[in-house]
């Protein structure tokens, strides 16, 4: 009997495709947020200075505000892609999104309020005003703009500013250069700050999560500039009207070069590396996406 391609009956599914790929991906590597434990993150919490839990606090109360936007953002891409790989991967991307909020959300009931009544404190909330700066605010309403125009006009060009705010810049920014550098502050090879075993492991699922999410964009994206339906340009000028509301929101927190962690320094140049390699393969046809192994493994 034949087993050439062209005798095998039509299937629902090409499985062959990247976006199915991504799917099975993300599928194998489900992860619980309410499976991590916490136990030892409430005791080392205990060791940061007042200055530094405000911070600390800050921090979470930002990238739990940031993955509760981007589930709520999302939805129109689901709407707009017309092909069954593509939204399947999309469901697992929204799936994700409402998991990383989720974690956020466990984490300051758990860990920060506990911390708080210890140190006799008002219990606090991560919705407050206070965490949230105006160029942070005006990065994710633009996101959401950009997401919304899609439902208007599903364009080739108002597709690819969709996904350079939400893929490349929201997450592949702002939220995987917060993310490595959290999980530096907090990890072992950090001295001057408490381990939080709790939290590295988290933000080290969510960041591998987000590769996937990021290279699906990515991949979208180089099908639009290698098919001629949208310049390199409106890439390159998209994201760079995005980045000086990223370089704001990650360092006009009170963050300097003198203390724990990761440096403003450091992380702008971590972020302007991973963005430059990541245009460059988008835009440079003999350069490939990474495959998903590569896009979901993590280097710190």
């Amino acid at each position: 009997m034949s087993t050439d391609k062209e005798s095998q009956p039509e299937m629902q599914l090409d499985t062959a495709v990247r976006s199915h790929n991504y799917y099975r991906n993300a599928v194998e590597k489900h992860w619980d947020p309410h499976e991590i434990s916490l136990a030892v993150d409430r005791d080392g919490i205990a060791d940061l200075s007042d200055p530094q839990f405000e911070s600390f606090k800050e921090s979470l109360a930002l990238f739990g505000a940031g993955e509760e936007s981007v589930t709520e953002d999302l939805a129109p891409l689901a709407v707009v892609l017309d092909d069954i790989g593509d939204q399947m991967f999309i469901t697992t991307q929204l799936y994700e999104e409402s998991k990383h909020t989720d974690f956020f959300d466990r984490y300051w009931r758990e860990v920060v309020h506990a911390e708080e009544t210890r140190r006799g404190q008002e219990l606090s909330s991560p919705t407050d005003k206070e965490w949230f700066s105006d160029p942070y605010n005006e990065l994710f309403e633009r996101n959401e703009r950009a997401m919304a125009r899609l439902l208007e006009d599903d364009s080739p060009e108002n597709r690819a500013k969709a996904h350079c705010h939400y893929h490349l810049t929201i997450e592949g920014i702002l939220a995987q250069t917060g993310y490595y550098g959290l999980t530096l502050a907090y990890g072992e090879s950090e001295s001057d700050l408490p381990d939080l075993p709790g939290l590295v492991e988290g933000l080290k699922l969510i960041r591998s999560d987000e590769g996937r999410h990021v290279g699906f964009g990515m991949a979208q994206l180089k099908s639009l500039v290698t098919g001629g339906e949208v310049d390199p340009d409106v890439l390159r000028e998209t994201v760079s009207e995005l980045v000086p509301l990223v370089q704001n929101s990650l360092t006009n927190r009170g963050v300097t070069e003198e203390d724990s962690g990761p440096s403003p320094s450091d992380l702008t140049e971590y972020a302007y590396d991973k963005h430059e390699q990541r245009m460059n393969q988008i835009t440079t046809a003999s350069e490939n996406i990474p495959d998903v192994e590569e896009l979901t493994q993590l280097d710190a």
